[in-house]
């Protein structure tokens, strides 16, 4: 997971809101923690992770060999209070400003999209 947001961290400074989006950057590295850590949790196999940055958008992508498809769950209610897990996609659904799931090459993908704000507009400079 550390490999991960390391890898992410240095994509991210390359980004032109990386200095005045400190908020997005942030949530972006936790949600790649969380992401990666779940993928190496219920998958098989390895996990792939992807960032696409569309001008207006952050996707932050993880695929894994898992078929079966996560569901974010209802409320905090549903978590018992000592779990030391289960609150992953919680925290992307939180952080994220959407995020999909989907079927794909026999496993799965997690796609969060991440919009930063603050700065200039996507077509300045």
């Amino acid at each position: 997971m550390r490999a991960a947001r390391q890898w992410t961290a240095v994509h991210l400074a390359s980004l032109p809101w990386n200095n005045w989006a400190a908020d997005t950057v942030h949530s972006v590295l936790l949600s790649v923690s969380e992401l990666v850590t779940n993928a190496h949790l219920h998958a098989a196999g390895t996990a792939h992770l992807v960032l696409t940055w569309d001008g207006v958008c952050l996707h932050v992508s993880v695929a894994d060999s898992d078929p079966r498809l996560p569901s974010p769950r209802e409320s905090d209610a549903e978590a018992d209070a000592g779990a030391t897990s289960g609150r992953g996609l919680g925290i992307v659904t939180t952080l994220a400003d959407s995020w999909n799931v989907h079927s794909c090459h026999g496993g799965k993908a997690i796609t969060a999209c991440f919009r930063p704000r603050g700065g200039p507009g996507p077509h300045a400079g």
